[in-house]
């Protein structure tokens, strides 16, 4: 197993790795709407936060060496299913004609204000 350092500042007061190479798997845990460098939650709306979200997990993955087309599967955690289509907007976007698995989750208030958590596994020997 092998620990994948993005560069993130601050450290991670959970008890996980922000990502995890296993079996030639890159498992990337929950990524918050905050900027990475400064630990600040996004401050706009739902597009922005889905942006800021979609460039961290892209943080991640080039930390890897992983490209975008390697991700096999996502899944997306919003407190509302009213930002259902500005998501996969933007999902789309991100990805392209690339289309990974992916589940959506509407749930309660998130972490630090975010209205978009992704965690995704990627194939790294695609």
């Amino acid at each position: 197993m092998q620990f994948i350092d993005p560069g993130f500042k601050g450290h991670n007061p959970g008890h996980y790795e922000t990502a995890v190479v296993s079996k030639g798997m890159l498992y990337i845990s929950g990524l918050l709407s905050i900027d990475p460098d400064t630990r600040e939650p996004c401050r706009g709306d739902i597009v922005d936060h889905c942006r800021q979200t979609l460039s961290n997990l892209d943080r991640v993955l080039a930390a890897a060496n992983c490209r975008r087309d390697q991700v096999v599967f996502c899944r997306v955690l919003t407190p509302s299913v009213d930002y259902t289509q500005a998501i996969n907007a933007e999902y789309a976007a991100f990805f392209g004609d690339h289309r990974p698995g992916r589940v959506m989750v509407p749930t309660t208030k998130l972490h630090m204000g975010s209205l978009v958590i992704i965690d995704a596994v990627a194939e790294l020997d695609a």
